[in-house]
């Protein structure tokens, strides 16, 4: 008898689903606690943490209901067959408009064009009331709702005209790769990821935000003299406009080799009126460089990759796989999107393995920008960051180490102080 893998995969899923709300629950009991951590009694307001408290729990109320729908919403798509008969469907939508289902890619773009509309037609509740009533309310959203449907309208432009190209490349290379095709696919891949990396900041992202030279003055100069310090080929410094959609703030860095850029939220500035302040948010990201930290993420996001394809071509032809999913064909993306959900397992367990890493990785930049002599700064910054965003104060360590790529505000700052016991 074939193994019911289908079976198997909507178990799993539902275990996770109660394993998570478990975790859920936890972070949820942890939010509701009245009182501050010792650790920032006096440094956060009580207003603020009241602030914070007020939205973390407004967001774990809509967490909840969000993922009690998404896991009835994927479990009956696998379970009831819902994907062999939208795969049956976008042939017959094909023929009746005198195209061929038998051409692989045309019948699969015409299935994953279902599929967008489907995914979008249902989360949009979900991301109308988390932008526009959860955001809203507690001061976030700054954005329109044109603004908004504009945006989305953009996106689906874009993976309309982006989408296809790629699709049918994947295609191509799994039925021409032969023996080879784990390596095909993953420097078709590798190629992919290196345009989209040079092209999103230059052509994609500027669809949606606008990007301006920091002016001259002071904060310019001190981020410029880091830069140079460090030997950091920065090429050009950006002020992006993210205040039009949310006052969120951010900062972050990309380009290769000789030509980086550094981007700052409006918002950033905004709220950091200690220009030091900044430049310690700047110095902790040029530590991930200095370190090699983004070097080592690419890396281990590659080898995954390849492990990933290496694993898909073993059972690519499994008829047994297709067919436990309703499947009596074996499409090549069909084939992709199954061997996704039978390795959710293996994916939640490197998942975790990545968290650690990069909370390690957040410990070790903020260790570096304390030892350029940014550590107060850092320090008023990190708090800056979490007063004004609101972020949880208080947090289960078993959720956040399960969920958080960077470690909590208790956590860092207690590093950086058990630093200064260390030089005493």
């Amino acid at each position: 008898m074939a193994f019911p893998y289908m079976e198997a995969v909507v178990g799993f899923m539902i275990l996770m689903y109660f394993f998570e709300t478990y975790l859920d629950l936890r972070q949820h009991a942890a939010l509701k606690l009245p009182t501050l951590p010792r650790t920032l009694v006096g440094v956060i307001s009580q207003e603020k943490f009241e602030k914070s408290r007020a939205y973390s729990l407004d967001k774990s109320h809509f967490h909840f209901v969000h993922e009690f729908v998404t896991i009835l919403m994927d479990s009956a798509i696998l379970f009831f067959g819902v994907l062999p008969w939208f795969w049956k469907r976008s042939g017959d939508f094909l023929a009746y408009v005198g195209l061929s289902a038998e051409n692989e890619i045309v019948h699969t773009l015409a299935f994953l064009a279902g599929v967008m509309l489907w995914s979008q037609v249902t989360d949009l509740p979900f991301s109308l009331y988390s932008t526009f009533v959860i955001e809203a309310r507690h001061g976030f959203n700054k954005q329109t709702i044109w603004l908004f449907f504009r945006d989305m309208i953009k996106g689906i432009i874009l993976a309309i005209i982006i989408g296809p190209p790629i699709v049918a490349a994947i295609i191509v290379i799994v039925q021409k790769g032969g023996p080879y095709l784990a390596i095909y696919l993953w420097g078709f891949m590798l190629v992919l990821s290196l345009v989209m990396m040079t092209l999103y900041p230059i052509l994609i992202a500027p669809l949606f935000n606008k990007f301006t030279p920091l002016t001259e003055g002071e904060l310019r100069l001190k981020i410029e003299n880091l830069a140079s310090s460090l030997k950091f080929p920065l090429k050009k410094l950006f002020v992006v406009d993210g205040s039009t959609r949310s006052s969120h703030s951010n900062a972050y860095m990309y380009g290769f080799f000789k030509n980086k850029r550094i981007v700052l939220y409006d918002t950033l500035i905004q709220q950091c009126k200690n220009e030091e302040e900044v430049v310690a948010v700047i110095a902790h990201e040029l530590g991930h460089w200095k370190l090699n930290h983004t070097v080592y993420s690419f890396i281990a996001v590659q080898i995954l990759t390849f492990l990933q394809f290496g694993g898909y071509t073993l059972v690519r032809n499994s008829r047994d796989l297709f067919q436990s999913f309703g499947f009596d064909t074996q499409p090549v993306l069909i084939g992709l999107i199954i061997f996704q959900h039978t390795v959710i397992p293996l994916q939640h367990l490197v998942s975790f393995g990545l968290n650690l890493v990069s909370r390690s990785f957040e410990f070790q930049a903020d260790a570096f920008a304390k030892k350029l002599g940014y550590g107060s700064a850092l320090r008023a910054g990190l708090v800056k960051l979490q007063e004004e965003n609101l972020s949880a104060m208080n947090t289960d360590p078993w959720y956040s180490a399960y969920h958080y790529s960077h470690p909590p505000l208790v956590e860092r700052l207690a590093a950086l102080d058990e630093q200064d016991k260390k030089e005493d």
